[in-house]
């Protein structure tokens, strides 16, 4: 993900292995992506996902297609 994005919402999994981040591009636009981390590697947080290149008009709509696409993951209520 580019520095110069804002991340809007971060979203875990309930045993903290997988987050989705939705972010705001300087350009007004939203993207999200999928990360991994694993307890044995201390490196932190992975790219699994490959969404980050999507580009949606707004929040919602970034959220609702990550639960279409992300098998665990769900719209927050």
């Amino acid at each position: 993900m580019s520095p110069s994005n804002i991340v809007v919402h971060s979203l875990n999994n309930d045993d903290q292995t997988r987050c989705v981040d939705v972010f705001r591009r300087p350009d007004g636009s939203f993207g999200f992506e999928e990360y991994r981390r694993d307890a044995e590697d201390a490196r932190g947080w992975f790219p699994t996902g490959g969404y980050a290149g999507l580009t949606f008009p707004t929040e919602f709509a970034a959220l609702n297609d990550a639960s279409c696409r992300i098998a665990w993951f769900s719209l927050p209520l």
